[in-house]
């Protein structure tokens, strides 16, 4: 079928990128192919004003109980040529019918872009974010994605918001569980694995969706906690901890970039020239397109800086904004403000052709039902390897917090468990937030996981509280089927909707009487594992010093009992390191493990030095934490030099054994401390780890290299670069248990 009326006019545009393509050879690199350009500027060259600006319009589909549908005058608009991309649309059957609308009734025949939250999982849902990030194992991250890409891309979908990639230390900030943490350098990683995972090596393979890096910028350092509130900071701290990500998924690829909701330094994302003009396109010469979040040019008006819909509009496009979504502002404004002289008809056509970009690299416009088929959907939605994939990914994601006297793994030949809590027999909550298409009544629960895997051990269950009020009526029944069990397993949290987006907390404790229960259990004595379910770090203090064993869960996905199921009674072994600080109390926050010093460190013996009155400085569980059934024990640590030019590098190695009765996977995590800088440094930071499996026993010798890149940055001046001088290298298994020597970086 013919994309476009004009038979000249697609003739005009093949003919000049064939001819282009005899000339040149396309740039990698940069993301410029001169074939696509040449189509996009015949493109842009047969469209009106109203028609490119249709290109800069995303609306949504919405959704009732008879299934999804769009608003009679978002049709209109389609067929007028005057939207560019809907989203919240997705299924084989629906997209094709609002792409032929799009094709089949307009004059040019544009296709539409379809979007969505595909964040951690299409059909099949992974574990969130947060969780993922605890496995340290980019591969599974990378697959994950190629996974939700599958099953989105086979529902009609192109393009997915995700991932995100801000850095939080902000555990009161209900959006840490979308990201990766608190750490610039392994958020960089998971960032640019999540986007080679969703987008592959051609966005032309129809098993890729474009991803989309959110949210641009410092969105993760929200004053307070409270989501869509300000943020201020130096641009030192931008581009040194929240712009690093951001980065990394651009050299991956990321084709297109999210507006973040909160004002920087004073100025609102959305209208911000030095995030987008200046760093984004002058920097970073990204060459894709941007996307507002929902409705964000509108909330200018709230920020204070717009007088009216125009001028919000005219201030957005101004700073390199190029699609709006879901306010409609560029859609009612942007005619009017060219009209008027207040905007160059140049910043639209450069707009628009950063969306024709992606429609052309995505195969649109050589086929635009190539997504939206029936039959491919039907195959690749939840198949069995998918969910063999998605339980891989969960067991991976568990961290075991503690395990006093081996409580765990649990004996197979036990009789009786009791399994006790709100989230024990919860299938809701198992998926968490930002669950794109997936559907809840399909996950496991841990109680049915727990009866799957051992159908001969009796497993009794008490919901015994919920996770909100102060009702302790359960308490009885679950006290009762405790104190007849060999062991309890204590499923406790927080629901999905607990954390996510406008979800921040001034208390990040259990909620509800969740810690009274596990007290009372607790005073029976018998071995009692409490799992975590949760979308941030908890002060968990009192489960700390009461219980035998903790594993955090967050929210696993689909497969979520099975695979805690494998963890329990020892089928695997935990291996998640936290990539995020636990605080011992709310009042340390913000807490994370690369602070700095002050000119009076911490020294308990001394008054006037920093430190808390009334609690230690350090934090209940350190970034990079994480136990296993198994021992670690390591070797000395050894430079291949202690001394090296900007040049060179360094081999730091380091010997690592099994020392336990149980084959494991260890983390081991490089650390390295600027000692003297133009400026004030972290007392360390991450720039290395590998995570390897080892059998009981067995030996491995970790090598880690060193050069100047790891020691570079933003100096007194702002330039980005190393110092000479002295520096500190740790090695260990998480932030604080490490070995240490120093070298010398030479002039």
């Amino acid at each position: 079928m013919k994309i476009f009326k004009n038979k000249l006019s697609i003739t005009m545009i093949f003919a000049s990128a064939l001819l282009i393509q005899a000339c040149t050879t396309p740039s990698n690199k940069s993301g410029y192919d001169p074939v696509i350009e040449a189509k996009v500027d015949s493109v842009l060259s047969l469209m009106t004003l109203d028609e490119k600006i249709g290109q800069l319009t995303l609306y949504t589909s919405d959704m009732d109980q008879t299934g999804a549908f769009l608003r009679p005058e978002y049709k209109e608009d389609i067929r007028a040529g005057e939207v560019g991309a809907i989203f919240n649309a997705y299924g084989a059957e629906y997209t094709r019918e609002l792409q032929e609308m799009a094709v089949n009734e307009t004059r040019l025949g544009i296709p539409l872009l379809f979007g969505y939250d595909v964040v951690h999982g299409h059909r099949t849902i992974f574990p969130m974010p947060l969780a993922e990030a605890s496995s340290w194992d980019l591969d599974m991250m990378e697959e994950t994605a190629r996974v939700a890409a599958r099953e989105a891309t086979a529902e009609g979908l192109h393009w997915t918001f995700a991932p995100m990639v801000d850095v939080s230390r902000e555990p009161r900030w209900g959006r840490i569980v979308e990201g990766s943490g608190e750490d610039p350098y392994l958020g960089a990683l998971i960032g640019a694995a999540k986007v080679r995972g969703f987008q592959g090596d051609d966005l032309r393979d129809l098993h890729t969706m474009a991803a989309t890096a959110k949210h641009f910028a410092a969105y993760g350092a929200a004053k307070a906690g409270r989501d869509y509130h300000t943020t201020d900071m130096s641009d030192r701290e931008l581009r040194e901890v929240y712009l690093p990500p951001f980065k990394a998924a651009i050299d991956a690829g990321v084709v297109s970039i999210m507006t973040s909701f909160n004002d920087l330094n004073g100025v609102p994302a959305t209208a911000n020239e030095y995030l987008f003009r200046d760093i984004l396109r002058e920097e970073w010469e990204f060459k894709g397109f941007v996307v507002t979040d929902y409705t964000a040019i509108m909330e200018l008006l709230y920020h204070g800086v717009a007088e009216d819909p125009a001028h919000a509009s005219e201030l957005a496009i101004k700073a390199g904004i190029d699609m709006s979504m879901q306010d409609g502002f560029y859609h009612q404004n942007l005619a009017q403000l060219v009209e008027e002289d207040r905007i160059s008809e140049r910043l639209i056509n450069e707009a628009t052709k950063n969306v024709l970009r992606i429609k052309f690299q995505l195969g649109l416009f050589d086929d635009p039902f190539r997504y939206s088929d029936v039959d491919r959907q039907k195959a690749e939605v939840m198949k069995d390897e998918h969910l063999e994939i998605a339980k891989k990914m969960a067991k991976r994601s568990v961290i075991l917090l503690k395990n006093d006297d081996q409580t765990l793994p649990l004996s197979k030949n036990i009789q009786t468990v009791a399994v006790i809590g709100p989230m024990a027999d919860n299938q809701r909550d198992m998926i968490g937030s930002w669950s794109a298409a997936g559907d809840w009544s399909k996950s496991v629960s841990l109680l049915e996981g727990l009866k799957n895997k051992l159908p001969d051990v009796n497993f009794v269950y008490a919901k015994g509280a919920e996770t909100t009020g102060d009702d302790r009526s359960g308490f009885r029944e679950a006290l009762r089927i405790a104190r007849n069990a060999d062991a309890i397993i204590l499923a406790i949290g927080e629901n999905y909707w607990m954390s996510g987006e406008a979800a921040s907390k001034v208390d990040i404790s259990l909620p509800g009487v969740q810690e009274e229960l596990a007290l009372e259990i607790e005073k029976l004595g018998k071995p009692t594992i409490a799992v975590l379910m949760n979308g941030r770090p908890l002060t968990i203090n009192t489960l700390d010093e009461k219980m035998d064993a903790i594993l955090e869960a967050w929210y696993l996905g689909t497969t979520t009992g099975d695979a805690l199921a494998d963890i329990l009674f020892g089928d695997y072994n935990p291996s998640g390191k936290l990539p995020v600080t636990f605080p011992a109390h709310l009042g340390q926050v913000p807490i994370h493990y690369d602070m700095k010093n002050t000119g009076r460190p911490m020294d308990p013996n001394q008054k006037y030095t920093s430190k808390y009155i009334d609690a230690p400085n350090e934090p209940l569980y350190v970034f990079g934490y994480g136990l296993s059934y198994t021992t670690f024990d390591y070797g000395a640590l050894s430079l291949s030099s202690t001394t090296m030019t900007q040049s060179d590098s360094i081999d730091v190695s380091i010997e690592v054994r099994n020392t336990g009765k149980y084959a494991g996977e260890e983390v081991v995590q490089l650390y390295i401390q600027d000692k003297v800088g133009s400026v004030t440094r972290p007392v360390k930071e991450l720039k290395g780890f590998e995570k390897i499996h080892l059998e009981s026993g067995e030996t491995k010798v970790v090598v880690f290299t060193i050069t100047n890149d790891d020691l570079k940055f933003y100096r007194k001046n702002m330039t980005y670069g190393s110092e000479a001088g002295e520096f500190v290298v740790y090695v260990g298994g998480n932030s604080r248990d490490v070995q240490s020597m120093e070298f010398e970086l030479l002039e």
